[in-house]
């Protein structure tokens, strides 16, 4: 699940609407958090119904400050707990079998003097530590004097208040990628700010129901804040190139042989241009395959409940027969299929699949990805190409010589000996 949290400093203009319907178009969030709307409640639901959130809650603005969104997709669970001008408070799940979380928009006030009301509110709103819990937004405050660049340094006591207020709650900062600042002010270099004032902090339960979580500081124009995306399943560096694997499925296939000789035949080039060629189309094949076995399983458990409701004449019993034969063996296609990914000889013949089964056959993927690298120069990489080519340059390096040594003198000592033979 994606969420964005941004504080988009008004939306009364139809440009700022804009471009905000375009982040929302490049990142997909199931979830929106808004901040500093400046619209009034009714406009503001028209307008993200238009970006399709169909679903949603509202706080207009006061006059020209303030208005806060929090507004999800249908395929999300949501129940409001609490709301004010600082705050949007819900319970999310995605589907039956998803624990359920909490999470709650936070807007910290942006008047120093009334700083101490927001993390009273903060304290306030941790009635349920059993839950796990997030809190991402603008809390308009900083934890650490190297959160921020330029300007007039902070008070070490407005920080500790901040601190102090996380800790009674049992929640803590969750980090981020991308740049370390969140918010800018001032267009030279003698009047620029740079500071981190919006941030995700979450207690012990998130951090153990999300353990593959990723917090990213996005990069936009439309307001001096930068929009935070948390994806609660860590997929932030996209799609990744698949590397060809022989499916044990295929086999089964009767399909399979002609295939692979109709793309051979197809292919031109040298041998791993075809190759290459062959996996291509293979896979492409494959996908069209699989698609199609649900559909023919969706029908074949449709004609078979049909059948069983029939008066049971030697016809009926024929047509059932071969229908649960075929049925089975779509089954036993998609048992393979999953057998294959678990690398654990964790199902039978015939055993039925659930969806705990998919789930594990996928978690050795999670835990083995590599998310981000440092090279050697200790700059951060977390790009799939920057990964790469961090990589490749560590091992190039190591596997490389600096020094070459002349062997000629270590080889002076040694006398050379051969056989009579």
């Amino acid at each position: 699940m994606k969420l964005l949290s941004w504080n988009v400093r008004g939306l009364g203009k139809p440009r700022a609407r804009s471009r905000l319907h375009a982040t929302l178009r490049d990142v997909r969030p199931s979830v929106i958090f808004l901040m500093e709307t400046k619209l009034q409640a009714g406009e503001m639901l028209r307008v993200r119904q238009r970006w399709g959130f169909q679903n949603g809650i509202e706080v207009g603005s006061r006059g020209r400050s303030g208005g806060l969104c929090l507004a999800w997709r249908v395929d999300c669970d949501v129940t409001l707990r609490s709301y004010s001008e600082r705050h949007i408070d819900v319970i999310i799940s995605r589907d039956a079998e998803e624990r359920c979380w909490r999470f709650t928009g936070f807007y910290g006030a942006p008047e120093e003097n009334l700083r101490a009301e927001s993390w009273a509110l903060l304290r306030q709103l941790n009635d349920s530590p059993e839950i796990p819990w997030m809190v991402l937004g603008d809390f308009n405050e900083i934890l650490y004097t190297r959160e921020k660049q330029g300007g007039r340094l902070r008070l070490q006591r407005q920080m500790d208040a901040f601190q102090t207020a996380i800790d009674d709650c049992g929640l803590s900062d969750i980090g981020y990628s991308g740049r370390w600042f969140t918010w800018e002010k001032g267009k030279f270099s003698l009047t620029n700010i740079r500071e981190r004032l919006d941030r995700g902090i979450a207690n012990g339960g998130w951090w153990e129901m999300f353990p593959l979580f990723s917090l990213s500081h996005l990069e936009d124009s439309l307001s001096d804040h930068c929009p935070l995306l948390l994806n609660t399943g860590s997929d932030s560096n996209g799609p990744r190139q698949a590397h060809f694997r022989f499916e044990a499925a295929w086999l089964v296939e009767d399909s399979c042989e002609q295939e692979v000789i109709k793309l051979w035949n197809e292919s031109v080039g040298l041998v791993p241009d075809r190759l290459a060629c062959v996996n291509r189309g293979l896979n492409q094949w494959f996908r069209r395959l699989r698609c199609s076995q649900k559909i023919s399983t969706a029908m074949l458990k449709e004609r078979l409940e049909m059948l069983v409701e029939q008066d049971p004449t030697d016809e009926v019993l024929g047509d059932i027969m071969d229908t649960r034969l075929a049925l089975n063996l779509e089954i036993d296609k998609t048992e393979l299929y999953w057998e294959q990914r678990a690398r654990a000889n964790w199902l039978r013949h015939g055993d039925q699949n659930s969806a705990f089964f998919h789930r594990f056959a996928s978690e050795r993927k999670r835990r083995n990805r590599i998310t981000s690298l440092n090279s050697m120069q200790g700059i951060r990489g977390e790009k799939e190409l920057e990964i790469h080519t961090i990589a490749r340059d560590y091992f190039t390096d190591i596997f490389s010589s600096s020094h070459p040594v002349d062997f000629s003198r270590i080889l002076e000592g040694i006398r050379p000996r051969h056989s009579d033979e």
